[in-house]
């Protein structure tokens, strides 16, 4: 049996607070009042603490908390029946999704180890993978459709940071993984809300730049990329701080770098590459390659975990189409920091990405009040899975696209132009 170790000494406790701080005030905005639902990793317990602490000063209701413990995961792939990797606890969900119609908010605290399955029969951890998308769905479409607020955070797990640093001893590896997550959420200054506001105001300009000049779609150019990425009619932008259907203005991923909107699930063409590689689920997914036709994936290849690609990919109908696309600048503070966090709520914040599957609903004019049969016939992709992945660098430029055919420079070498 192994125990969970301490490593007190290696994450600063002024920054960890600090952190949960951010979540409760900035991520979450919680009310008065408001339940709250968190999920976390069993290592996280300090940081579930501290966040539990936040929010009952800032008034909450009452705090639910599900953890969730790697050699727990393992266990079942060691020793569960075939049948077993069918299932998923439907139950839990609806629950959650339950809650989350009451106006609970929801909290996910992030951190397992990126490769933990790595090791794992694939055709296994995609069958657990889909069954729990499938008993995930009525809690997922309270979130994609940010019907409340919501927010991710992360912890420095003692696998993730030997994962991200292997030649270092573990409690040094912690402490430099630490000390990456709080410089990236903002929290590693004197007044880390302030330092959001100012932060939330620049991403607020950046959208709305993109919304005043209304393309109807964005041209990427750059070492295997020639893509023209229709955008969905009556799409909107938005960047940083978002307010719910509920009204609660919050910041759903912390750190965060990107404007973001949703492509039209029928209107994207041509070829492209990833930029960085895509851990999921245990499989890094490398030099990624895919030729779209009509807004299809028809071709995907990569270096590494190709099986792994095309098995998500058939996920559903709706795997091979975009539901989001994100601009990031080469110059973000994660991508500049230079490090691979096997993480996409990081990863992605280090370069210009599009994701497979599920758009938000939120990102169209009126969002709020459209039918999931309006969305979709304004372009909006449904799926059960909704996968970022970096398609931006330094030698990739976007031109936005008007509906005259004219172009106005959107991106040079992966800064804004």
């Amino acid at each position: 049996m192994t125990f969970m170790p301490d490593f007190k000494n290696a994450i600063d406790p002024a920054k960890l607070d600090k952190l949960a701080e951010v979540a409760v005030k900035v991520g979450l905005r919680l009310q008065k009042g408001q339940d709250l639902v968190m999920t976390a990793p069993v290592n996280a317990l300090p940081l579930a603490r501290l966040i539990t602490k936040h929010a009952y000063m800032a008034g909450a209701g009452l705090v639910t908390t599900f953890f969730s413990d790697e050699e727990m995961a393992l266990a079942r792939f060691a020793f569960a029946s075939d049948d077993s990797f069918d299932k998923a606890a439907g139950w839990l969900y609806e629950g959650m999704a339950k809650a989350y119609s009451d106006n609970a908010a929801r909290l996910a605290i992030s951190g397992d180890n990126p490769m933990l399955l790595s090791e794992q029969d694939p055709t296994k951890v995609a069958r657990a993978n889909k069954a729990m998308s499938l008993a995930y769905k009525p809690a997922l479409e309270k979130i994609a459709g940010f019907d409340i607020n919501w927010n991710i955070v992360s912890y420095p797990n003692p696998s993730w940071a030997k994962q991200m640093f292997p030649d270092l001893p573990e409690e040094e590896a912690v402490k430099t993984l630490a000390d990456a997550i709080f410089a990236a959420s903002r929290v590693d200054v004197a007044d880390p809300v302030a330092a959001w506001t100012g932060h939330n105001a620049e991403l607020a300009k950046r959208s709305a730049w993109l919304n005043d000049h209304r393309f109807s779609a964005l041209q990427y150019s750059g070492p295997g990329t020639d893509l023209t990425l229709g955008l969905a009619d009556g799409h909107e932008w938005f960047g940083g701080e978002s307010t719910a259907k509920n009204g609660i203005t919050c910041n759903p991923n912390i750190p965060t770098e990107e404007v973001f909107t949703t492509p039209h699930a029928m209107r994207v063409e041509g070829t492209v590459s990833s930029t960085k590689p895509l851990s999921h689920q245990g499989t890094l997914i490398d030099n990624i390659q895919v030729r779209f036709e009509g807004g299809r994936i028809v071709e995907a290849k990569a270096s590494k975990g190709e099986a792994v690609l095309n098995k998500v990919l058939d996920t559903d109908e709706g795997a091979r189409r975009l539901g989001e696309v994100a601009l990031v600048p080469h110059s973000s503070p994660i991508s500049q920091s230079g490090l691979l966090f096997y993480n996409t709520l990081f990863d992605e914040n280090a370069a210009s990405h599009i994701a497979l599957g599920q758009c938000y609903s939120k990102c169209f004019l009126d969002g709020a009040s459209l039918s999931k049969e309006q969305i979709a016939a304004q372009g909006g992709n449904s799926s059960l899975i909704h996968i970022d992945w970096m398609i931006g660098s330094d030698k990739i430029d976007i031109d936005g696209i008007k509906p005259d055919g004219s172009r106005v420079p959107v991106m040079r070498g992966g800064e804004w132009a």
